[in-house]
């Protein structure tokens, strides 16, 4: 264990970044993976400090010890449940929702943005009869 007990929030634009400039960099971040060639820095430079890297939104990733992802809530709800969902656009290696989307205890789905979500969950609800 690394000891370390906080998650940090990396924006490489800086969380002061205009609307504009966040747009610009999240156009660039798509043509020049910059987070993920920080992530793979990061990782590379500390493999052994047992930290969990996770690329979320559109100018940050997330620097977090390994168990500290979306999964941690399974365990306050998974008994109370027989069916959890979840919804996300980051399923993807490295993406914020990737841990949770994959685990055994949910049924992940990948989606667009918020009208696709509306679709899928609708469709789920119907299925089952909601």
């Amino acid at each position: 264990s690394s000891g370390i007990n906080a998650e940090y929030g990396v924006c490489p634009v800086g969380r002061a970044c205009s609307l504009e400039e966040r747009k610009e960099f999240f156009e660039f971040d798509k043509v020049h993976k910059l987070r993920e060639k920080f992530v793979l820095a990061l990782k590379n430079k500390f493999p052994d400090l047992g930290m969990k890297y996770s690329i979320g939104g559109q100018i940050s990733f997330d620097c977090f010890p390994i168990g500290w992802d979306k999964t941690y809530c399974l365990q306050y709800i998974e008994k109370e449940f027989d069916e959890i969902y979840f919804y996300g656009d980051k399923t993807y290696v490295d993406g914020n929702d990737y841990e949770i989307y994959n685990d055994s205890r949910v049924q992940g789905r990948t989606v667009t943005g918020p009208d696709d979500t509306i679709s899928q969950v609708t469709a789920d609800l119907q299925r089952l009869g909601i």
